[in-house]
């Protein structure tokens, strides 16, 4: 049987993960299929990949050698596609991705009107989860592609940031802390204050930037854990507590001058949206189209413009 990307790319994934059971897993197989293929590569090139241990597997010195070469295949394969997906304008297919929830609600709903203008036959399947249910999806290949707002780290994972996003403190019109020219942390402190659920992404963003500030996020008084951005502006605007949200998810309250923002004195609570996906899957053509259309794009300022696509 002649040598196929096809071939390569189950190896590579079964080096990966260790163990055939896995790899079928990953690459949405049957074990006798992973089984199969593997068997053809070894006749191609008359060597044994792997040795078969009780619960696992290892790399034969051929394998080792065959190694770099299939990671360098799996790599090109993947820049290719991104490449290639500029030009594919006629692309049909399903984009299934997960975002987390300030994404699912208030960003992508302004980048996919713009995305189905140029492609117009691929399909869009949403799930709106947060950050924490993402990366286990995606680890557990339940889900291709995620995007999430705040700091990933797995290596397993590959994260690329897409955009700025900057969180504030968001008060209620009339609040006595907007008579003050600063408000610091310690005067936040003194007032009850609203939250996303443990897991979220703003949650651990907001947290984070807080230690960095020299500031103990226990100082806050928790009034309320919230699942939703639309349930937090709802009880702020009703005067239960303040919140930290970002700027995006608030400009129509702004406007309508029922919530108001502003800075914190001393910190700053910036972050990036990015992208997530498994380091050894191959991301599907419409996937890479997506992101390629993203990253094609100054998108940073959809978070504060209205219609950026007619300014």
């Amino acid at each position: 049987m002649a040598l196929s990307f096809h071939m390569l790319h189950i190896f590579y994934t079964v080096a990966e993960k260790g163990t055939f059971s896995a790899a079928a897993q990953a690459l949405h197989m049957t074990q006798p299929g992973v089984t199969m293929q593997i068997q053809s590569l070894e006749e191609h090139f008359g060597a044994r990949m792997f040795r078969r241990l009780p619960k696992s597997v290892e790399l034969t010195e051929a394998g080792l050698a065959l190694l770099p070469y299939a990671r360098q295949m799996v790599a090109l394969m993947g820049r290719t596609d991104r490449e290639m997906s500029r030009f594919t304008r006629e692309l049909r297919g399903r984009l299934e991705l997960g975002t987390s929830l300030t994404i699912g609600e208030y960003i992508l709903p302004r980048l996919i009107g713009p995305f189905y203008e140029q492609f117009p036959h691929i399909t869009v399947n949403m799930r709106v989860i947060n950050t924490a249910q993402i990366m286990d999806e995606i680890l557990s290949h339940s889900l291709t592609l995620g995007l999430v707002e705040a700091e990933v780290e797995h290596p397993d994972l590959v994260v690329e940031p897409l955009l700025q996003d900057e969180l504030k403190l968001v008060l209620p019109a009339g609040h006595e802390l907007l008579e003050q020219d600063r408000i610091t942390v310690e005067d936040i402190a003194r007032y009850p204050f609203i939250m996303r659920e443990s897991g979220s992404g703003t949650r651990r963003m907001a947290e984070e930037a807080l230690e960095k500030g020299g500031h103990d996020p226990a100082m806050l008084r928790i009034a309320m854990n919230l699942g939703s951005t639309g349930a937090i502006k709802s009880a702020v605007e009703a005067g239960l507590g303040l919140s930290l949200l970002s700027v995006s998810t608030v400009r129509h309250e702004v406007a309508l001058g029922v919530l108001q923002v502003r800075e914190l004195e001393g910190i700053r609570f910036l972050r990036h949206f990015s992208s997530v996906y498994h380091r050894a899957a191959l991301l599907p053509l419409p996937a890479n189209t997506f992101l390629t259309f993203i990253r094609e794009n100054e998108l940073s300022h959809w978070l504060t413009e209205r219609n950026p696509f007619n300014s």
